[in-house]
């Protein structure tokens, strides 16, 4: 059972929204985050926006494999909750915040929403600076199955539609994930984080024409198998233009 979703469909051939259902809602980010993070790295980086090599090995994972050591190294570097607060301000983000005060490190905890995630990736295709815009899209649109975690990351997106979309995952809270825990400790925050999290994001159809956002929250203690069957049914019932959908025979 989905306790709550925050749901943004936005179609760029027409600039306008097909969907939104609390789509001001603010969730945990978990891994989604992790776009803020890589686009942080690259802002001061032009004209030329050169990746060293062992930034391309660590961004090429976080990207495309939700791997956590690659973000945590980044967060540490680039200023933590910083970087959210530059992020927020640079891409007019309304309801993005930082983790607790007390959990400074905890980028999981980011407060993010649909509309605000909408807003990312507006400006990665629309207004980044074209190798930005080829570099995170590229690894975006080159996800992996299984996160380095282990976790699958085909649900929602990548479950209802054919090759073609680019995403960003997020889970946090389900037995054995990378996602933080809340029950470890329970800081005071504008978000959820007791219940599991799991979100589907990125784009879809002939040149990124749809940008698609859903942030989900299960009940603590919910199979991610169930959670998972849960968003991509959610994800199919929304019309997202330019989508080809997978046929049943091929799932």
């Amino acid at each position: 059972m989905t306790l709550a979703a925050g749901v943004a469909v936005f179609d760029r051939q027409t600039g306008q929204f097909v969907h939104q259902h609390d789509a001001d809602r603010r969730f945990r980010s978990a891994s989604v985050v992790k776009l803020l993070i890589a686009l942080d790295f690259f802002w001061q980086r032009g004209p030329d926006y050169d990746v060293p090599p062992d930034d391309g090995k660590r961004l090429e994972v976080m990207l495309r494999s939700s791997d956590d050591d690659a973000a945590s190294y980044y967060w540490d570097q680039l200023g933590g909750a910083a970087i959210v607060d530059r992020m927020a301000e640079r891409l007019g983000l309304r309801h993005t915040a930082g983790p607790p005060p007390s959990h400074p490190g905890f980028w999981g905890y980011v407060a993010i929403t649909a509309a605000d995630t909408v807003r990312i990736y507006r400006y990665l295709l629309e207004d980044a600076p074209q190798p930005v815009r080829k570099y995170v899209m590229g690894q975006l649109h080159q996800a992996t199955r299984y996160g380095t975690d282990g976790f699958d990351q085909y649900f929602g997106i990548a479950s209802v539609f054919e090759d073609g979309y680019s995403l960003k995952q997020g889970w946090s809270g389900f037995h054995g994930s990378s996602g933080y825990r809340s029950d470890r400790a329970k800081p005071e925050s504008v978000v959820d984080l007791v219940n599991d999290a799991l979100h589907t994001t990125g784009t879809v159809g002939p040149d990124d024409r749809s940008i698609v956002a859903v942030f989900t929250l299960h009940q603590s203690g919910t199979p991610y198998e169930q959670a998972y069957a849960a968003v991509t049914e959610l994800t199919a019932a929304l019309t997202v233009p330019g989508g080809v959908r997978v046929r049943k025979a091929d799932k």
